[in-house]
């Protein structure tokens, strides 16, 4: 039962849903790899697009869109601006934390099958460095706070968990995972690409010494620009040899001769960062700012449980988990040909997301019931096709 009353919502999802205009002809279900394109996002692209037209090379303005994508990251995860740092890409944020650690003495990475492969890549190439990768396997898509505990311990130099899979929407066990992780000494990295914008983020209360994620995806921005958090006092045993002068303590100071790191989270920031990105950042939290984010919780686990067992019913094989509270903002159907389902669905003007042999459906606040009622009716066509 939703746990937010009707007055604590700013926008109902039929309000918000105004806002993004190819939603009046499609029916969007790839939150999990492109937001939805709003109206405000529209506009702040062609802000930029202005600020070239009339300026040329603006700085000033620039990277005052980069501050306030920087701190409207640290709002919505309830951190400081000082620790987060914007990177290309949540690899990036993992390669940064990974490249400052001493693995001689806690050599174990421990890591999940349900990791997205771009972060688990980053953990493996650690291990010319030492590094020894461990997995907690999963039990038919889900993944249980045993399974972690059983392979965390004082070897361990970092336990690294996505708040929800990437692969079929499961959530996982992070609170249990970092307190045993705390426990044995280890430094966490939660991947909450596939939850911010859509879960309430709260670094304080879940402990975790660094968080990652990107705009792209149900952020509501564009690739190009992602955020790591970095709690205040995680110290490293090397500074971060991938860097370059949004690194430095002043930026503009131009000084080719010296190196010299903040103490802040902006010692992982490199080069110069993209632009248009930024202010396709700013553009897709200011949106998200209008709603509130246990009403934009408690919507999706409506659908996703209205989904769930309407194509449970209908014999649909689902890859992701049936139990509402071990689910993000995602389903999954799986299918023998799951490319040719998208593309069937996409010619009905139904946007999903294939991946292995799932077809991923993600919702977000704009999402409607009326949306999932059109997918099933579409899938019981498709399937009739089959038969």
């Amino acid at each position: 039962m939703s746990h937010v009353t009707k007055a604590d919502q700013k926008l109902t999802p039929e309000e918000f849903r105004l806002r993004f205009p190819a939603l009046q002809n499609l029916t969007y279900f790839a939150s999990c790899s492109q937001g939805a394109l709003s109206d405000t996002l529209a506009t702040a692209l062609l802000e930029y697009q202005n600020t070239l037209l009339e300026h040329g090379a603006p700085w000033e303005l620039w990277m005052r869109q980069v501050g306030l994508a920087r701190e409207s990251f640290a709002r919505l995860i309830h951190a400081a601006p000082d620790e987060i740092a914007v990177v290309p890409s949540v690899s990036a944020a993992a390669y940064q934390v990974a490249s400052t650690r001493d693995w001689r003495s806690r050599p174990r990475i421990v890591s999940t099958d349900m990791e997205f492969p771009s972060v688990a890549h980053v953990w493996l190439a650690q291990r010319e460095n030492g590094a020894e990768v461990s997995y907690v396997e999963d039990r038919s898509g889900v993944v249980y706070p045993e399974d972690y505990d059983a392979k965390i311990d004082e070897t361990c130099g970092l336990v690294s968990i996505p708040l929800i899979s990437y692969r079929n929407g499961a959530r996982l066990p992070v609170r249990t995972a970092i307190e045993k992780a705390r426990d044995a000494g280890a430094l966490t990295f939660v991947d909450a690409y596939q939850a911010a914008g859509v879960e309430p983020i709260d670094v304080a209360e879940l402990g975790c010494d660094f968080l990652a994620a990107g705009s792209l995806k149900f952020l509501l921005g564009i690739p190009g620009i992602a955020f790591l958090y970095v709690r205040g006092g995680v110290k490293d045993f090397r500074e971060p040899p991938a860097t370059g002068w949004f690194g430095r303590r002043d930026p503009f100071g131009f000084d080719p001769r010296h190196i010299d790191y903040p103490a802040t989270a902006r010692r992982f920031e490199s080069g110069t960062p993209a632009i248009p990105s930024a202010y396709g950042a700013v553009a897709g939290m200011r949106v998200l700012s209008s709603l509130e984010p246990a009403a934009v919780q408690d919507h999706i686990a409506d659908l996703g449980q209205q989904a769930h067992d309407a194509l449970a019913a209908d014999g649909e094989r689902l890859g992701s988990p049936a139990e509402k509270s071990l689910r993000g903002p995602q389903i999954a159907i799986r299918d023998g040909d799951p490319a040719a389902l998208a593309r069937f669905l996409d010619g009905r003007g139904i946007v999903t997301s294939p991946r292995g042999d799932l077809v991923r459906v993600a919702f977000h606040y704009y999402n409607t019931s009326t949306d999932v009622e059109t997918l099933v009716t579409a899938l019981r066509g498709y399937r009739k096709t089959e038969g």
